[in-house]
């Protein structure tokens, strides 16, 4: 065996040349990135993934949400089973028409608020926005008013025939609350193409949702039927206390439907200025936080359970200053006799003018609060006691017996 080693594993060493002008070239020193770097690419990726999540996840939402507004939908129909025209773009563009009814049912309530046979229109409320979003009229119907109640689809199957003279709340036990709409439609002549109808545990969860209202209380309640009991001063509600507030009849004013009217509009006012100086219409948590408890709380006319629709519709009072938005009861007359004591009937030359104003699109406002039984406009510390704001002018503004107010002046229940 030779003692010399295979030819493929001889190595040649090369040196390199050395001397002047033969210097090595070298690498120069290559730095490792600075670690903020790292920090902000992960920064990246992980702002990524974030958002990928929070896509994936309100796209779930707005489905779920979508699904939910349309299981409990209400179909507007007339007498004959005749559907309503779906409101366009342009219709949402122009005046804006919807009724709120506020259902006393017991039905699914849960324990505290009594049998649950019963079911009337508690609340009768229509809310007309002007097509040039300058304008807002919340105009409320006593429940104890007597009106003519048109026919109505009955519900399952045919219909119901016209009566002349019926306590406007029974309405919905003949057709449901499209039979309310269509009575508030044959009344005054306004078109309502869309209806919300909210129970006991809707108004709960929706003050909930808004954090609750602060309202201003003069003299304490004390009603044992709503179980009411708040020391004058105010008070922030929310929860079982504030469909308390807006339920309590006995514990302010006279007692009356009318008075519980004034009482109300101490709570939706104040829950107005507050949902404009929060920014709550421009916020979109709160936003479906409120969209979110509708929809598991209330029934919507099929022309609202789109949530574009619902979007426009929010954003119509965006711009309408609190002073233009008015409060205001249709106006009555009590006195009745016999099987009617204790009901209203409308005072309909006074009524008329302010249902032609609203068919118009012609601005509804009062100069002053005119609260009526039941509220009162707040006293200050101010060198003038008078906080009505004034708003309108001209042939803008109803006569003094407009009894009502705007979301601007501050009142307290009374």
């Amino acid at each position: 065996m030779s003692d010399q080693l295979p030819n493929f594993a001889t190595r040649r060493v090369v040196r390199p040349p050395t001397g002047p002008g033969k210097e090595i070239p070298r690498h120069g020193n290559q730095k490792s990135p600075a670690p903020w770097r790292k920090y902000v690419r992960w920064g990246f990726k992980g702002l990524a993934v974030g958002m990928g999540a929070l896509l994936a996840v309100t796209g779930i939402s707005v489905f779920q949400l979508s699904n939910t507004l349309k299981e409990n939908n209400i179909t507007l129909v007339d007498a004959e089973g005749n559907a309503f025209a779906q409101p366009s773009v342009e219709d949402l563009n122009g005046p804006i028409n919807m009724l709120l009814v506020g259902s006393d049912t017991r039905k699914g309530q849960g324990k505290g608020y009594g049998n649950d046979t019963s079911e009337l229109a508690d609340v009768i409320m229509l809310l007309h926005i002007s097509a040039d979003r300058k304008n807002a009229v919340a105009l409320s119907f006593p429940r104890d008013l007597l009106v003519p109640i048109p026919a109505c689809p009955d519900p399952e199957g045919g219909s119901f025939s016209p009566m002349s003279r019926q306590q406007i709340n029974a309405s919905i036990v003949y057709g449901g609350p499209v039979c309310t709409l269509l009575t508030i439609q044959a009344m005054t002549g306004v078109t309502i193409p869309y209806l919300a109808m909210i129970d006991f545990r809707g108004v709960i969860e929706m003050s909930n949702a808004i954090g609750g209202v602060e309202v201003c209380v003069a003299s304490p309640i004390d009603d044992t039927y709503s179980k009411l009991k708040l020391d004058a001063g105010l008070h922030t509600l929310q929860g079982k206390e504030a469909l308390a507030f807006l339920r309590t009849r006995h514990g302010v004013g006279d007692g009356s439907d009318l008075a519980r009217i004034s009482n109300q509009q101490v709570f939706l006012t104040s829950l107005l200025r507050k949902v404009k100086n929060e920014g709550v219409l421009t916020n979109p948590i709160y936003l479906y936080s409120l969209a979110n408890a509708a929809a598991r709380n209330m029934k919507l006319s099929d022309s609202m359970t789109d949530l574009g629709t619902m979007v426009a519709l929010a954003g119509a009072l965006r711009n309408v200053d609190l002073d233009k938005m008015t409060f205001l009861q249709v106006p009555s007359r009590g006195g009745l006799s016999g099987s009617e004591a204790g009901r209203v009937e409308p005072i309909y030359d006074q009524a008329q003018l302010i249902f032609e104003r609203l068919a118009k699109d012609q601005p509804v406002v009062i100069k002053k609060a005119n609260t009526g039984y039941g509220a009162s406009v707040k006293e200050t510390d101010a060198p003038a006691t008078d906080t009505t704001t004034e708003s309108g002018t001209g042939e803008d503004v109803l006569p003094e017996w407009a009894r009502g107010t705007n979301a601007a002046t501050e009142t307290c229940s009374d």
